[in-house]
């Protein structure tokens, strides 16, 4: 049931709509107010607009893909760096290396929290330059290398992080949003003012029609930012954090 829920959740959000249209286009025929006929200049609008929509499609579509990489990546750098004070803590019982294993594991806590919006990006931005002083002290214990792993896989997750911010704080091309929602917009008032007979045609033409545009701008809009886990209302877009989660629990066991 959950599953159907967050399937349909953006054809639940439309149906209200489109059965406000509907109950619009039934007045207008009723009234006598369908001046315009169907001609190719309605069906270019149409065809003008589905492009447009498509565009933006294909813009959140590169972003959407390249985040749901991003949660797996940051875990995976993460679990190297307690992969590798573990090692030093199993070899040189040093005090230092444990206390890095825990500054890790709480990191990736923090990351969890700050994907809910419950951390501030400056916050998580400074805790990880925090592992500069577990790698300084380090280096009397280990070889230059294990340390520069370590700082490879540090840069790594300061990269993630930078890119997840900036994908989460900014909206693909909000002028591509606003005239695809002015002329969705006017293509649906020109629907309502469309003389298409019988009446049953004329509302499957109009539903159906106002159905697709208006679920394709929610979709998209939802799909531009693919981090909300902050979002009180059902995600339908969203990309999933269960690595970090995961990688909470494996680090309670080791």
């Amino acid at each position: 049931m959950k599953s159907l829920v967050h399937k349909y959740a953006i054809f639940y959000k439309v149906l209200p709509m489109v059965a406000i249209v509907l109950g619009l286009k039934a007045l207008c025929h009723a009234m006598g107010w369908e001046i315009l006929t169907l001609g190719p200049l309605v069906t270019a609008i149409i065809t003008a607009n589905v492009f447009l929509i498509g565009f933006l499609l294909s813009g959140t579509i590169s972003d959407f893909k390249e985040s749901e990489k991003l949660p797996g990546d940051l875990a995976s750098s993460l679990e190297a760096m307690h992969d590798e004070a573990s090692i030093l803590w199993r070899t040189k019982q040093a005090p230092v290396a444990r206390e890095a294993m825990e500054y890790v594991a709480a990191l990736n806590t923090s990351l969890v929290k700050w994907f809910h919006k419950e951390e501030r990006s400056v916050s998580i931005m400074n805790k990880i330059t925090g592992l500069n002083t577990y790698f300084a002290a380090f280096e009397p214990l280990t070889q230059a290398n294990f340390i520069t792993r370590m700082k490879q896989e540090q840069n790594t997750v300061r990269k993630i992080v930078v890119r997840i911010h900036t994908i989460r704080e900014t909206s693909f091309v909000k002028a591509g949003y606003a005239i695809a929602e002015i002329v969705t917009f006017l293509l649906i008032v020109s629907f309502l003012l469309l003389a298409i007979k019988p009446l049953y045609e004329s509302l499957l033409f109009v539903g159906v029609l106002s159905l697709l545009l208006m679920y394709m701008l929610l979709l998209i809009e939802d799909m531009d930012n693919p981090f909300d886990h902050y979002e009180r209302s059902i995600p339908v877009s969203q990309v999933s954090i269960k690595p970090l989660e995961d990688l909470a629990l494996r680090l309670g066991k080791k």
